[in-house]
This record gives C-alpha cells, structure tokens and sequence, in this order.
C-alpha cells in the first residue's frame, strides 16, 4: 500500500514520557497509513565543542551518545509497530525551535509531556506547551493513555472550531472511535439561567453545525453532541474528556501569548490527565 504524503513526527529524548509519545505516534502512523520521523535534537553542541569519542573508548562521546539515543527512539517504535517505515533524524540545537521547523507540511508532531510531576497541578512541559503554540500542524501532546477505547472528543466554540472539528473527525475515522462533540456555553457567576435564553439558543444552533460537519466528514463512526454549562469553559472540557482516549481543542487566542494558543487550549493542555491534540495549520 502506497503512503500518504506528510509524516507523523515525535520527538524522542530517551525519557519514559518520549517513549510514550514515540509508541503512540507508531501506533498513529499505521493507524493513518503514514510514515514515522523520529527526532532527536541534542543540546550537546550549545554547550561543548568537544563531541568526539574519548581516545581508547569504544562508542564513547557525546555526538555518539546522542546517536545512541535516537536510535534507542527507532527501536521503540519498531517494538510497537514492526514493520512501520520509520525515518530518522539527529538534530543540534533548542528542541523547540528545531521540531516546530521540522513540522512544516507533516501530517501530525507528537511529544510527550514532560512536567513538574504535578507540581500545582500542572502537567505540561516547556517544550512541549511551545510547540503547542508555534508548530506548522497539529501537535498531540501524550500523557498516560487512561482510556485507548475511549471516545475521541471536540471542543467547538463560537466559530464550530473547523480545524479542530476536522481533526477530531480524522483521528476517530482512523481509530474506529466514536467522536463526541462538545460546546461550553460560558455562564459567568452569579448569571441566573432564566437570563440565558438567546445564548440557549446560540448554543443549539453552533452544535447543530458542527454535528452536521463532523457527520459529513466522518459517516462511518458514531456522533454524538453536547452543550455544556460552565463558569469557566477549560473546566466544562476536561470534565467531558475525563474518559476520552483524546481531547482535541483550537489553538486561537488573543492578546499577548495567546496570538498562537488561546488560553483555553492553554488551560486544557495544563491540566487534561490524558492526550490532548492542538489543531494547528501554518505558523
């Protein structure tokens, strides 16, 4: 069978969370009929000119170390799906800056969340919430994979969240997943409900929408929708995908750091307990 054009990329640093990420991504792949591009980009070169092997030493230095570990991320990812095509890269330089660059005109980039162990409840790292707001196509950010027969689930907002909605619906196609999708209708505190009406109504008719969207685009699989009521719309989505096998979310925002992620993306990505995917097109 011939291979799609666009690649799933993941990073790989040789930590458990990356081994993690690169299982996924293989399984993706295959799932999707693409090829896999793990990448390794080390830091060595920013901080040593001194890479090369110790004298006497056998597969010793730092340039071979690096070597070792990207090869360490192919072999992962043979394990899980043997037989995939898998390319592979070693890149020198910021990991963020070098996979954001790679990403361009791929299918998917795929890292695994490396963060504070909770620490404030906060479970995403640097690089990863990075290329969540600067990578070229959609990021899927892997955390401990709860529910792989779970539903997919899509947060649309105002806008029906068209990329999101389209994402959502090619990952459920591809896995055989049943796709949820979710709209928050915002209610500040103190807002009595019996005030909600035409926002009731608004509500209706975007669910509508996108349902009809989503069914166009994906007939095989089973859609459902739902609205959800919520002081806070970052809440209302990951109380929805608490059992989902992913969460996916826009990537639009406003103002300072939200000109690439909005801050519901941003808030999903900190806090979701399971895979998030970032709709992204272009830079």
């Amino acid at each position: 069978m011939t291979q799609e054009p666009g690649a799933v990329v993941v990073g790989y640093d040789g930590s458990d969370e990356a081994a993690a990420a690169v299982r996924w991504a293989a399984r993706h792949a295959r799932a999707v009929n693409r090829r896999l591009h793990v990448v390794h980009c080390s830091l060595w070169p920013l901080l040593t000119r001194h890479l090369g092997p110790v004298p006497g030493v056998s597969g010793s230095g730092l340039e071979q170390s690096a070597q070792a570990v990207l090869e360490e991320g192919v072999a992962q990812a043979a394990a899980e799906v043997p037989g995939l095509q898998v390319r592979s890269t070693l890149l020198h330089g910021l990991p963020a800056q070098l996979l954001a660059q790679v990403s361009t005109g791929e299918r998917l980039l795929v890292v695994g969340s490396r963060g504070l162990g909770g620490f404030l409840g906060l479970l995403v790292g640097s690089v990863s919430l990075e290329l969540a707001a600067t990578a070229a196509c959609p990021v899927a950010v892997i955390r401990r994979d709860l529910h792989p027969d779970g539903p997919v689930v899509a947060a649309v907002d105002a806008s029906g969240s068209p990329t999101a909605l389209e994402d959502a619906c090619a990952l459920a196609t591809a896995w055989r997943a049943p796709l949820e999708v979710v709209h928050v209708q915002h209610q500040p505190p103190g807002r009595r409900r019996s005030d909600t009406q035409d926002s009731d109504s608004d509500a209706r008719t975007i669910l509508s929408s996108a349902l009809a969207h989503a069914r166009a685009a994906a007939p095989a699989i089973r859609i459902d929708g739902k609205i959800l009521t919520d002081s806070s719309v970052p809440h209302a989505i990951l109380q929805a995908s608490a059992e989902a096998r992913i969460v996916v979310v826009g990537s639009q925002g406003q103002g300072i750091l939200r000109e690439t992620m909005g801050s519901t993306a941003h808030a999903v990505l900190h806090h979701a307990q399971g895979p998030v995917l970032i709709s992204r097109r272009g830079s």
